[in-house]
């Protein structure tokens, strides 16, 4: 596997670590967005929750699967999805927990998918510069 796709299946990974973190501190309880996501799903906003994020997770491992590791032409439209979502991420929770001046689920693994999000992202951009890129 190239640098590139372990990369890839590390943010996805770090993405479920991310999720079972905002479960476990319930942040569909604490963040209006993430009740109307939960709620769009199923009544009760524990499974909503649990249910869109382990699809969200699952979507993440797909594309690891077929588009990254198989080298589709859309792998990188399908990498900077990742990143932009993650990058957002890594800046939100902790935003959101500085200006509320308390902790909002989801802000301990922030950083971890904010690293890893610009590492990807640097890694497309120096790709699409072309040789000796990393791979």
């Amino acid at each position: 596997m190239t640098r590139f796709q372990w990369t890839f299946l590390a943010l996805v990974v770090a993405q479920a670590a991310h999720s079972v973190e905002e479960y476990a501190g319930r942040l569909w309880e604490v963040l209006a967005v993430a009740r109307l996501f939960a709620g769009s799903i199923a009544e009760d906003p524990a499974t909503g929750f649990a249910v869109g994020n382990s699809i969200f997770v699952a979507f993440g491992l797909w594309c690891f699967v077929w588009p990254i590791r198989r080298r589709w032409p859309s792998d990188t439209v399908f990498a900077w999805i990742w990143v932009v979502v993650e990058l957002l991420n890594g800046v939100l929770h902790p935003a959101l927990s500085v200006s509320r001046g308390e902790y909002v689920p989801g802000t301990a693994t922030a950083p971890v998918l904010f690293v890893l999000a610009a590492f990807l992202a640097w890694q497309l951009v120096a790709a699409a510069r072309g040789p000796g890129a990393p791979e």
